[in-house]
């Protein structure tokens, strides 16, 4: 088992699991995730900061200030899959 804190981390929130189950399938920006999720923009804006820090997900283009665009990193898939195998 990987890191236990992270599986924790991303198991106890469904907003994390969703969005890296969404990544896991193709990179899209968040206006896509959030029409997708239908979250509130700071929900979404709140847990792709959280999912960033712990480098779950990947930026695609930090310089954009507008229209950023996210995947999910080898890390993220790698936890992703614990998590899934575990719930």
């Amino acid at each position: 088992m990987s890191n236990p804190k992270i599986i924790s981390f991303i198991a106890r929130s469904k907003r994390r699991l969703e969005i890296l189950k969404l990544l896991a399938e193709k990179e899209k920006s968040q206006p896509e995730i959030m029409k997708i999720t239908k979250m509130y923009k700071s929900h979404t804006s709140r847990t792709i900061n959280e999912l960033l820090e712990k480098k779950l997900i990947i930026c695609r283009n930090p310089e954009d200030r507008v229209f950023k665009f996210y995947k999910i990193s080898a890390s993220g898939k790698k936890i992703l899959k614990e998590v899934k195998d575990i719930i």
